[in-house]
Formats: structure tokens, sequence, C-alpha cells
């Protein structure tokens, strides 16, 4: 449990649906958190007005808007846009460091963090298409658990992102920490769709290819219509969106600074972030293709997709 800061410096194009994910990565966040385990948890994101609150059970999640006194149940599916708790430390470190080759590991000197003194670990990709230099990050030293990680992208001094926890205990939290109770008056609703990535994976009907750019599809994020692609560090997403989707993005992409026009969509690189949305013939949508790879990977990715079969859901 703790008290947790994040703060991204990637100032991605802000359009509806994807809001929440540019605030993420573009600003400083502020989390509380309680965490007994993987099915059983909760992360308030903490505003100067107000707080959000994700409670998460075996059976889904509970997203709680303290000013608006409304919560929304919804359940976990395999693909989805980031989330506070997905940046937490000890999450992000995972992701990152899942079938981390040891050769790609070094360490680095202790630092205090937390009140307590924590070794360190440098991850240097090999992978020729990945975007980020390195990612640094520090553990608890009895319990393992990350405290802060740092990613920097490639040509870059600063980092571009960094999570932190600024107080910390090992301790497993109460029962009663992590439990959802609606206060009384409070609006209650259930969502089976929670987001555009989410709608895409179940009801858009393709198969994407099982290799694009070189980097093969990971089977553990599912075999809907979204295809997760690479592994730790170096991964990219591919999200065939409807033109209701994506024509706002696009409108939002052309007017960011940096952007370009080239022959298979438009393309933005914000420190190790790329973007890619494509076009569909005939109509407005297009393949959003994102991730910690380079320019000419998404290139790549863009035609690779077009192999994508079209299915009856």
């Amino acid at each position: 449990s703790g008290y947790v800061e994040t703060l991204g410096t990637l100032q991605l194009p802000v359009a509806d649906r994807f809001t929440d994910v540019g605030d993420l990565f573009g600003q400083r966040t502020r989390m509380r958190v309680w965490w007994r385990g993987p099915d059983d948890w909760r992360v308030d994101k903490v505003f100067a007005t107000g707080e959000t609150d994700l409670f998460h059970d075996a059976r889904g999640t509970t997203v709680w808007d303290y000013e608006k006194a409304r919560a929304v149940r919804m359940h976990d599916p395999d693909i989805r846009l980031p989330r506070t708790s997905d940046l937490l430390p000890p999450e992000l470190g995972r992701r990152l460091l899942k079938d981390v080759d040891t050769s790609e590991l070094q360490r680095l000197p202790a630092e205090h963090l937390a009140g307590r003194d924590a070794p360190g670990l440098r991850l240097t990709p090999t992978a020729p298409q990945s975007s980020i230099n390195h990612v640094d990050l520090w553990v608890d030293p009895n319990s393992g658990i990350p405290l802060r990680l740092a990613v920097y992208a490639k040509g870059d001094k600063t980092a571009a992102f960094t999570s932190e926890f600024m107080q910390f205990s090992a301790a497993r939290p109460s029962a009663s920490d992590t439990a959802f109770e609606p206060p009384p008056g409070a609006d209650f609703s259930f969502d089976d769709v929670i987001d555009v990535a989410d709608a895409a994976d179940q009801f858009a009907p393709l198969v994407p290819p099982h290799t694009v750019a070189g980097l093969s599809r990971s089977r553990s994020a599912g075999l809907g219509a979204v295809g997760v692609y690479g592994r730790g560090v170096t991964q990219l997403v591919a999200i065939p969106l409807w033109d209701g989707a994506a024509e706002p993005l696009r409108e939002q992409l052309e007017i960011t600074p940096g952007v370009r026009l080239i022959d298979e969509g438009d393309v933005l690189s914000v420190g190790p972030l790329g973007i890619l949305l494509t076009q569909f013939p005939y109509y407005g949508g297009g393949w959003l293709i994102a991730g910690t790879v380079t320019e000419d990977t998404l290139i790549q990715a863009a035609h690779d997709v077009q192999q994508a079969r079209t299915v009856l859901r």
C-alpha cells in the first residue's frame, strides 16, 4: 500500500475516447493504492476537488466517481486502454520485464526511496524495433516490489515517464481497505463495453495477422480483432477503429505538433511512443497502430495488418 506519483511528458492527441490515456501519459497523476493481490485491490486517482477510484475483485472492476456519486461495474477484458492501476511501479515493472533476456540487464547503484535504500536495475532492450533506450527501476530490498521506474526514449537524456512510490508499506492491507460498498443514493450501473479498444476487439469483423513488423502476436492478450505484438518494452498494438472513433482522433492528430502525413496515414512520434493511424478504403475508419517502436516499425506494421482476415461475428 502507499502513495504513488507518476509524471508523463508525452503530449498525445486528445480525442473524446482517448482523453484519459492522454492525461495518464502527459501530466502528473497522484494515486493511493491498497493491493492485496491480483484479484483484490483498490487504486484511487486523487484530484484537487475529489477522486476517481478503482475497486477490483475476481469478477471485475468497479469505477467510483466521488464527485458524481456514480459507480460503474464492468468486466475485465483481455484488451483495453491503459488505466491508472497499470502505471503503478509494480504493475508497470511486471509488464516491462516480462520475457526479458538477462543479457539486457545490469545493476544500478541503490537510491534512497520511500524511506529505504533500494537496489537498482537497468533494462536495455536489444530488439531493433524498440524506440526505448533503457528503463531504470529500483526495488524494495525486502519484498522485491518495484518502488520507482523511469522510461527513457532513444536520443533523450530525461525520462519520458516515471512512476514512484512516495510512501510505501509492504504489509498486506486489510480486506476492508479494498472492499466497495456504494453509499446511499449513489447511481450504480453495469457496462459490457469499457472502451474503444474493448469494443473493437469484441465486434470488429477482422482477425489480424500472426506477425507484424517482425513481432509475433501475443496469445496472452486474446485472439479478438485487436492485435498485440512483441514482448517486454518493445510492443505495439493494432486496433481497427470505425469512423466514429477514427475521425475525431485523425482530426486531433492533424493539428498535433510533429505529426506527418505519409502514404500509410498520419504518423507521430512522442518520446518513445509511436502512433500511426491508417485509413480503410471507402470510409473513414482505420487501423490505430501504437507502441514503443520506431517509425519504420509502425510503417511496416501498417502494411502487414492489411493481411487481416474478414470474418463474420
